[in-house]
């Protein structure tokens, strides 16, 4: 006895076991007894009533069984179970290998999609109440979801009837000063509430006063954690301390909480007051803050929305000339913060679990296989005595062991993915999304690994355990028949491979169109060469370069100490870069023409003299600005070719003039056509737009855009240090090459991200049915093998036992695809808003697909085709 026994026994576990089967089998032994003596009285002899007797009572071992499954001994039998699973599993070690390692892939890239699912749809926000919280907007028709005018919000506060507290906010960029110098921060600009709005307090200091956002009032500042943490070591004494934002001393009143973050203006170091004292600040036409509103008790999302848009319509009526066709709209705020995300999240979740599916499928027709050829060791076990519940049982013991291990290494793969996913997240995309921070083996991801596993357990527990209740099954234990078992699988196993195909075929497709959206994405025409091209944004400090003179100084300054760099070739400077934003619009009017107060809005940019040149860009016609273009001489302006399509249909723009509908501007000529220039994402549609020179509205924040010979972002290094020699106070930051800016932009991460990890999956799905076909194929081959003996015997050539074979997987290959394609289309048209350029019925997609798979299919036949067509006769019919 071992040491283990002896402690159980000790605890009465095992000897309240033993002391059962020692009274049962005294209880069994003179029952026998007393039918033998009845029976001898009745004439019988000696031997024969003893056979008599054990016939009457029945099989011994399944009296015992019955008896134990009666009395409840389950932690025995459950010790037995497992201990034999494991023995059955490690006796098989391919299969159990083949079956972990499959389902460890599904179950991982399932567990950690819906990590990433979870941080960003389904854990709540760290905000109170968030289900009353929305997004206030205007709404125009090209920005469904459009910034406020400072002035509109301060009406829409003081009018609205439908919220508790309406608060604003935006996001800027200053410069800290600090002993080593200057650093460019990212701050939150909020009105006084916005935090009590929220419901987030600070865990050190206080909430902003009412008032104290006005611009009499001084300057406050809240940290951030991370900042609080990172530049001022997590020291509490720094309350009521001083830094200085823009050359604006600030006092530090308070400290965010860890868990908070506010994704549409992250990363944000600083959280300031807003102070609205700026030009842009007190022109109603000019629109650069967002609002939060939180709902009144009662108050529903629709009548909100109503009340917001009647509150439109009456300053429409009041300010005609900026508030002409200004409408209203509420978002959700969950959407607001992570709606441009959710889609990608859905389609590769749906992705993810769809791969799974194959993975299961797999593994349960490895089991279903494993089953029957296990009928021998059933039949022998059955005629022992084992009864079927507890044949189930050792089903589903060896069903969830295989599982645990396969849980186990997957949640390991899980998390290894999840970190090799977000370390391919662009850094500059990292601080708006800051559920990426939190990201892992959580509760909720735990649990919902727990959940997938627990149903691969069940099935691939109740497969043999169905398999084996079956009448078929009992007959052919009965019989020891093979030859209907094999049918039986073949028909089992033949549906779940059409099940396999068509889940590959839909995401072969998904994939296929997003991988073909990708490659038009990143070939359209952003009218301008990107390569050799270094990019970097330029911060100066507000004060010394507030006027006209030395903004323009400083500007002329960087571009010549620029040129002189080695291997630069020209110099460039704008306002924002291309492929950034259709955003910082402006409102003109042709002079000359009609005009009825309506509002035409283009994106409005800075451009130096040179800037089209270094942007590779081209001109149409007319002239590029001149260098001694600034306040003094008359007002010019360029557009590019979407504008002069659409506002000057069949003449010439060259010499016309515009305005824009400023209080303050002049009337500008058009001196030049540039080819349309992509200044916002890759996936949206040229617009018109309009180019002003930088010296007749020069400022302290620009771009710089340097053409080399020679590798950009070498040159990104010289081009910071230039700076600093410019100027010590100047902030420098967004250094990148044009290529790195287009590559890891939103849109192109977006689309590039789902597109291989879509393809990923399919790749896998591939892989798995085929796998799947060949395991129907040869097992079926294995089967047949007698069959296919007599046919060869009989005359049969061998190439017609290879179309048999193929036309037999031919036939599984033309359903799983054919079902594929039609739910491909159907899957295609749910993410079709991820789509560019691109039909959902893709016709080169879907055929290209199903000649893949159909290919792949005939391929993985070919094998076990081949096997058959080499059967000799005599050793088949021999082996039988």
């Amino acid at each position: 006895m071992t040491p283990i026994s002896k402690i159980l026994r000790k605890l009465g576990i095992f000897g309240r076991g033993e002391r059962f089967h020692g009274e049962l089998e005294e209880e069994m032994e003179f029952h026998r007894g007393e039918k033998e003596r009845e029976l001898r009285d009745r004439g019988m002899g000696e031997e024969e009533a003893r056979h008599a007797a054990r016939r009457e009572f029945g099989n011994d071992l399944k009296l015992r069984e019955e008896s134990r499954d009666v009395f409840g001994f389950w932690w025995e039998t459950t010790l037995q179970d497992f201990r034999f699973a494991l023995r059955q599993l490690r006796k098989n070690v391919g299969f159990t290998c083949t079956a972990i390692l499959v389902l460890a892939l599904g179950m991982a890239a399932a567990i950690a999609i819906f990590a990433f699912v979870d941080g960003a749809l389904l854990k709540p926000l760290p905000y109170r109440d968030t289900a009353r919280l929305v997004g206030v907007f205007e709404s125009i028709e090209i920005f469904p979801l459009s910034n406020l005018s400072y002035p509109d919000y301060l009406d829409w506060k003081k009018r609205n009837t439908a919220f508790s507290s309406l608060e604003a906010y935006g996001g800027n960029d200053v410069i800290l000063k600090t002993a080593s110098g200057s650093d460019p921060v990212h701050v939150g600009r909020v009105t006084d509430g916005f935090f009590r709005t929220l419901g987030v307090r600070p865990i050190v200091g206080r909430d902003f006063h009412e008032g104290e956002d006005l611009p009499s009032s001084p300057r406050a500042a809240m940290l951030s954690y991370g900042t609080w943490q990172k530049r001022f070591g997590g020291k509490t004494d720094i309350i009521g301390q001083s830094v200085t934002l823009d050359d604006e001393p600030t006092v530090i009143i308070g400290v965010a909480p860890k868990e908070f973050h506010f994704a549409p203006v992250e990363p944000a170091e600083f959280w300031v007051t807003m102070h609205a004292s700026g030009e842009c600040d007190l022109r109603r036409s000019c629109h650069s803050i967002y609002g939060l509103g939180r709902l009144k008790d009662g108050v529903t999302f629709a009548m909100a929305l109503a009340d917001v848009k009647a509150i439109a319509a009456q300053l429409e009526k009041e300010y005609p000339d900026s508030n002409r066709g200004q409408g209203a709209a509420l978002s959700p705020l969950s959407e607001v913060i992570v709606g441009d995300v959710r889609p990608i999240l859905l389609v590769l979740l749906a992705g993810a679990a769809l791969l799974l599916i194959i993975a299961t499928i797999n593994v349960a027709s490895l089991v279903l296989v494993r089953s029957e050829t296990r009928r021998r060791e059933i039949a022998v076990r059955t005629a022992l005595g084992a009864s079927p519940s507890r044949l189930i049982r050792q089903f589903v013991t060896e069903g969830f062991l295989l599982v645990a291990a396969a849980a186990v290494l997957g949640l390991a793969l899980a998390s290894w993915t999840m970190q090799l996913l977000v370390r391919l997240v662009p850094a500059a995309m990292v601080g708006s999304m800051p559920f990426l921070q939190e990201l892992g083996l959580h509760p909720r991801v735990l649990i919902f690994a727990a959940a997938i596993a627990a149903l691969a357990a069940i099935l691939f527990s109740l497969t043999p355990a169905m398999r084996l209740t079956s009448p078929e099954m009992r007959q052919d234990l009965a019989e020891g028949s093979r030859g209907s078992a094999g049918t039986v699988w073949r028909r089992m196993g033949s549906k779940l491979v059409v099940l396999e195909l068509t889940t590959a075929v839909v995401l072969l497709v998904g994939a296929g169109l997003l991988g073909k959206s990708l490659f038009l994405l990143l070939h359209v025409d952003i009218g301008m060469r990107p390569d050799h091209l270094a990019t970097m944004l330029v911060e100066a400090p507000p004060k010394p370069y507030a006027d006209p003179d030395p903004a323009i100084a400083l500007t002329r300054r960087t571009m010549n100490e620029m040129a002189a760099l080695p291997g630069v070739e020209s110099v460039g400077i704008t306002s924002l870069v291309p492929v950034t934003t259709w955003g910082n619009t402006s409102w003109f009017r042709i002079i000359g023409k009609p005009w009825h107060g309506e509002h035409n809005e283009v994106p409005q940019r800075d451009a130096s003299p040179d800037y089209f040149k270094t942007l590779g860009a081209k001109l149409v016609r007319g002239r590029y600005f001149r260098e001694d273009e600034d306040g003094t001489k008359p007002f010019v302006v360029i557009i590019n070719q979407a504008l002069a399509k659409q506002y000057f249909p069949g003449e010439d723009p060259i010499g016309q003039h515009i305005i824009f509908l400023h209080m303050d501007s002049k009337p500008m000529e058009i001196v030049g056509i540039v080819e349309d220039i992509k200044e916002g994402q890759l996936d949206t549609s040229n617009r018109g737009a309009i180019y002003t020179p930088i010296n007749q509205d020069p400022g302290n924040y620009f771009m710089v855009v340097v053409r080399t010979a020679g590798n950009e972002n070498a040159l990104l290094p010289s081009m910071i240090q230039t700076m600093r020699k410019i100027d010590p106070g100047i902030a420098t930051t967004e250094t990148s090459s044009m290529s790195d800016r287009i590559n890891h932009s939103f849109s192109t991460y977006l689309h590039r991200s789902s597109a291989w990890l879509v393809g990923g999956f399919a790749f896998l799905a591939l892989l798995l049915s085929v796998v799947g076909l060949y395991g129907v194929i040869a097992y079926s081959v294995s089967q047949r093998t007698r069959e296919i003996g007599v046919r060869i015997a009989l005359g049969a050539q061998r190439g017609a036992v290879y179309k048999m074979i193929l036309r037999e997987a031919g036939w599984l290959a033309v359903a799983g695809i054919g079902a594929g394609l039609v739910c491909a289309v159907g899957a295609a048209t749910l993410m079709r808003k991820m789509l560019y350029g691109t039909q959902t019925w893709d016709v080169p997609t879907l055929v290209g697909v199903a000649v893949v798979l159909t290919v792949a299919a005939l391929a993985a036949s070919f094998i076990p085709a081949r096997r058959a067509a080499s059967v000799d006769p005599v050793e088949a019919l021999r082996m039988e």
